[in-house]
């Protein structure tokens, strides 16, 4: 085992703006120069790019192409082709990148800007959870793991996810694109006191348009809702073109799809149709301990009806397995990196936690691949998988580093390599309504994309070893990303 002794946190610089830049800087935000705390990050920065000889996954699912050449100019993919063909314009920034593979920038699907709460001793009894805001430490892990695009599911706090996504779109901070989701859709008696707890139909209404109207552009029902609440919620949000998804224990998926929710969180193991006993607007895992059924096989009548039902009614599920995988004994498998991040409190926390779960056996391993085995069923009966993290949990998930995680776990579940990009990019902007912008590699497409070291299509595990994150165009060194925030998840 490592010492967790001090560490050394690298000083950086601080911009403060004390004045505005217009009207409304937000909306047309002047054209300048990157803040040197921005800049520092950037390790290719030319008008025009041609990264020569790579490797090109494009995302659409389609086999990898060998010998390839991408020009990046203004921002955008301006050619993609064989290196004998595509030939770079004078002048070009020219990058021999042999031996590496081009992706799509990851879309997240399931993101947060918090994790839990570190205390140094392991979650306390009887204690209310915290999730504090990781406003500094995750919008550099999630642009360094490869994430150029990202749904935060769930705020904690809201007007911190508002500023950090303006910081970004201006250029302050280093960070991706973020479509953010507002404060979750709750009924009362959850153990979370950040959470506004609903008081009914009017109220759901009330919270998706004050939300809307703060900027928030989707939304998320969690485990207390009542269908009413649901079914309001839906029809606000759905009024003004957003979307809504959800983490449902008191609603079920058929319930929820009924009432036109657009997309579900981790799959099978938060649906309690099947649970018996099962009262309509009340969670049985909370309400009714020990009430779950016997689970139906995933080729039986009763999922593969669930799975058409939801196909049938176009509901999105996104799959979090990492966050499954923390219930797993021995996994995930344990990485210095990982263990170079996180602050001394939180690596406590999650030592005492990892330890916990190794003495209660290998049920949440059977948990895991039965929700590998549903996710599989559903996407290859049609349905749309979208991939993320969801770093929460034991806290064994971290920004950035659980995205290419679940990428690994996806092809643990069953899909080829390319698949699991599919889900991971192309799957993600279609849903978020950029697939005409990103999610794959093509001509006239932001040149959001990421150089990796190796062959993901016959070594997923190679997806970790990103060198180059290119968003807009400009491309950022991912190791110097991770460097600056050794020791800083679970502080800040």
């Amino acid at each position: 085992m490592r010492k967790t002794g001090a560490r050394p946190i690298a000083v950086l610089s601080m911009v403060f703006v004390s004045c505005c830049y217009g009207q409304n800087p937000r909306q047309n935000p002047p054209r300048r120069a990157l803040p040197q705390i921005t800049q520092e990050f950037i390790s290719v920065e030319s008008p025009v790019v041609a990264l020569e000889h790579v490797r090109v996954i494009d995302g659409t699912g389609a086999a990898p192409q060998e010998d390839q050449s991408i020009i990046i100019e203004a921002g955008e993919i301006r050619a993609i082709g064989p290196s004998t063909t595509v030939t770079p314009p004078a002048g070009a920034k020219e990058m021999d990148l042999t031996g590496r593979t081009v992706i799509p920038g990851l879309v997240g699907m399931h993101e947060h800007m918090f994790y839990p709460g570190p205390t140094g001793r392991g979650r306390i009894p009887g204690a209310p959870e915290m999730y504090p805001e990781m406003a500094f430490s995750f919008p550099r892990l999630y642009l360094a793991a490869g994430v150029t695009s990202m749904r935060t599911t769930g705020s904690m706090e809201p007007y911190t996810d508002l500023e950090i996504k303006h910081y970004i779109d201006e250029g302050r901070i280093p960070g991706p694109k973020m479509h953010l989701t507002a404060p979750y859709l709750q009924g009362p008696g959850f153990y979370l006191p950040q959470l506004h707890s609903l008081t009914g139909p009017e109220d759901a209404t009330r919270t998706v348009n004050y939300w809307a109207d703060e900027g928030f552009t989707s939304f998320k029902a969690y485990q207390l809702i009542t269908r009413a609440e649901l079914g309001a919620a839906i029809k606000a949000a759905h009024a003004r073109g957003l979307k809504v998804t959800g983490h449902l224990c008191s609603v079920t998926f058929r319930e929820a799809a009924a009432l036109g929710i657009d997309n579900l969180e981790h799959g099978l193991g938060t649906d309690t149709e099947f649970y018996k006993d099962k009262r309509p607007d009340l969670c049985p895992a909370l309400a009714q301990p020990g009430s779950r059924s016997a689970d139906p096989p995933i080729d039986g009548p009763q999922i593969q009806g669930l799975i058409h039902y939801l196909i049938q009614h176009h509901v999105a599920i996104t799959s979090t397995l990492p966050v499954e995988e923390a219930g797993v004994p021995n996994r995930p498998p344990l990485e210095q990196r990982f263990l170079d991040v996180l602050s001394a409190p939180s690596l406590t926390d999650y030592l005492l936690a990892r330890a916990q779960v190794n003495e209660h056996g290998d049920a949440g391993g059977l948990r895991l691949r039965r929700e590998m085995d549903f996710e599989y069923a559903f996407a290859k009966a049609g349905g749309t998988l979208l991939a993320g993290l969801d770093p929460t949990g034991n806290g064994a998930v971290v920004a950035g580093f659980g995205d290419q995680r679940e990428v690994e776990l996806l092809v643990e579940a069953g899909f080829t390599p390319v698949e699991a990009i599919h889900v991971a990019t192309e799957n993600g902007a279609e849903f978020l309504g950029e697939g005409e912008r990103i999610g794959t590699l093509q001509t006239g497409k932001q040149a959001d994309l990421v150089v990796i070291k190796g062959d993901p299509s016959k070594n997923i595990h190679d997806i970790e070893n990103v060198e180059i994150v290119f968003k807009d165009g400009k491309g950022y060194d991912s190791q110097k990303l991770i460097d600056s925030v050794r020791g800083m998840v679970g502080l800040r």
